[in-house]
């Protein structure tokens, strides 16, 4: 795998996007006002004009609702990564009474030594038998890596070296930081939708009041930001995942650690939906985008993860074989369940 190549065009991608999300957000301001512009000529029986401060009033509504909405869902966020875990059924890692947890611990230490950073807090989703994990935090002070039991049972040292690897890289790349801000933000592109759907709302008589025509083309242009949006910080979400998977490989100088991991959960998910009928079980939806590998049924346009296949793909250089998940005593090379 050539990392460091794929590194830098997951960041120069992720760079455009962001800039698409700036141009989405402008662009929604400008929608805005044309379109109660025209809602405006349109009700006014005897168009002379529009009122005094018509498009800065406007303009400072729809970013009041845009900020203010990022101010709401951030604030939300705060607390630490600690906080988020345990919102996700997470405990702090008991090294001391548990092998595995032990082994988990000193593994992050390794890595933050490699990274030159301050271990972040480990924590443990006991509850959890699939293979995943996630990081959180706004800071290297607050931040957390937390680890399925799953994960902790199924893994090998150095498959759970390359899964803490892949954490590790979003915390040192401040993924977790930029996917908060990005929620925040389409949560604010969301309020401004939400603003024009209340404006159309019918009152308990079934009647709409004269704000029904600006409050529907808010709404319209509204959901089309809020879409745009949605869309993007799912794409960002993607290139990080790549890039992450990258960095991995360049920490543990090894293919077959996260490698070996993804292989794993594709496994995995195959033998969970066979059993469960094509609903692979989810984590807590406050996570769902910052695990490792996602199980939540989204379109593709709107998927916080690039497909299993092609992560494995770009590790190896080419398609392979999922793995059915054992024991984390057991060799890697464990009997491939299937082919991608």
């Amino acid at each position: 795998m050539r990392f460091f190549e794929h590194q830098e065009n997951a960041r120069a991608q992720t760079l455009r996007l962001l800039a698409l999300f700036a141009l989405t957000v402008i662009a929604l301001v400008l929608a805005v006002n044309g379109a109660l512009a025209l809602t405006w000529r349109v009700v006014s029986p005897a168009w002379a004009g529009y009122p005094a401060y018509f498009f800065s009033v406007n303009t400072g509504v729809t970013l009041l609702f845009v900020l203010g909405g990022w101010w709401l869902e951030t604030s939300s966020l705060q607390g630490g990564g600690a906080r988020l875990a345990r919102r996700a059924g997470a405990r702090e890692a008991w090294p001391a009474s548990r092998l595995p947890e032990q082994r988990l611990c000193n593994i992050v230490s390794e890595l933050a030594i490699a990274a030159s950073m301050k271990p972040p807090q480990v924590m443990v989703l006991p509850r959890e038998d699939s293979i995943n994990a996630f990081a959180a935090g706004w800071s290297e002070r607050d931040a957390v890596v937390a680890v399925t039991q799953g994960a902790l049972d199924k893994l090998s040292r150095d498959e759970l070296q390359g899964l803490l690897a892949h954490e590790f890289s979003h915390l040192c790349e401040g993924d977790t930081r930029l996917n908060m801000r990005l929620a925040g933000m389409v949560f604010g592109l969301e309020m401004v939708f939400g603003l024009g759907r209340s404006l159309c709302a019918a009152d308990e008589h079934g009647r709409r009041s004269l704000l029904a025509l600006p409050g529907l083309a808010i709404m319209a242009t509204g959901s089309l930001g809020w879409l745009a949006g949605r869309a993007l910080k799912a794409a960002v979400s993607r290139q990080r995942e790549f890039l992450a998977d990258a960095r991995a490989v360049q920490f543990t100088r090894s293919k077959d650690g996260l490698g070996g991991v993804l292989r794993k959960v594709a496994g995995e998910q195959a033998r969970a939906t066979r059993q469960l009928g094509g609903h692979a079980p989810e984590l807590h939806p406050a996570v769902q985008h910052m695990l490792l590998v996602s199980a939540a049924r989204q379109q593709r346009w709107f998927a916080s993860h690039p497909p299993l296949a092609e992560r494995i793909r770009r590790i190896y250089g080419r398609p392979m074989a999922a793995l059915s998940p054992q024991s984390g005593d057991e060799d890697a090379a464990t009997r491939p369940a299937a082919l991608f």
